[in-house]
């Protein structure tokens, strides 16, 4: 068995268990991040992150493995498997691996191009501004000067930064909070530019084909 083909096997067996276990981990953040008034809960959800942790970091290895590249050449090559090692709480992105190791198991896709790259959009988009609203709101919360009081705010704001609107009226005041927002609009540019541009392509078409179909002097 060649080196890709134990890739690939590796990756339809482990991508829907390993997608299960990140939005564990979302969950067990999430619940570290909300529940502050429950100490027993926020260290039980601390040691399961670090358990899911670990077995990323475990696939990560095995896939660098598998892949038979020097380390510095797999990282280079694998920014989104390196990205989610360093930030788990991103894994969830990873719903487009997950849906072809899905269409590999029943066959053709059901959905165009275009209906796939706006649903991926769409769904990154929730999940990156969840997990957002969340990493925000646990390092604003109780800073000196912070306008983001509630996990209200934080999702107010992820939703004005994501969509680049950016009212202003709940803005970061911590360095990390910053950082984290700069991350974020990059992101919602990003993904509005995909589901924009995969929309008028996808418009372009159907009025080419409309074209087509009436001829040059109509129907």
């Amino acid at each position: 068995m060649d080196v890709d083909s134990r890739a690939a096997r590796w990756e339809q067996r482990t991508e829907i268990p390993l997608f299960v276990a990140s939005l564990v981990f979302m969950a067990a953040y999430a619940t570290r991040v909300l529940a502050v008034g429950l100490a027993h809960w926020r260290d039980l959800c601390l040691w399961v992150m670090l358990a899911l942790w670990a077995v990323f970091a475990a696939d990560y290895l095995v896939r660098w493995r598998l892949g038979g590249q020097r380390f510095l050449r797999f990282v280079s090559t694998h920014f989104l498997h390196t990205v989610v090692v360093v930030l788990p709480l991103l894994r969830p992105l990873r719903i487009v691996p997950l849906y072809d190791v899905i269409q590999r198991r029943q066959g053709e896709p059901r959905l165009s191009l275009y209906a796939r790259v706006i649903s991926y959009a769409s769904l990154s988009t929730l999940l990156l501004g969840f997990a957002g609203a969340l990493a925000v709101f646990q390092q604003e919360r109780g800073a000196p000067g912070a306008t983001m009081t509630t996990f209200g705010d934080a999702v107010w704001w992820a939703a004005s930064t994501l969509s680049t609107v950016g009212y202003g009226d709940i803005t970061p005041v911590t360095r990390l909070g910053r950082t984290i927002a700069i991350g974020m609009m990059a992101c919602g540019i990003g993904l509005l530019g995909a589901v924009t541009g995969s929309f008028s392509s996808w418009l372009m078409q159907t009025f080419t084909r409309e074209s087509d179909r009436k001829g040059p002097l109509g129907p």
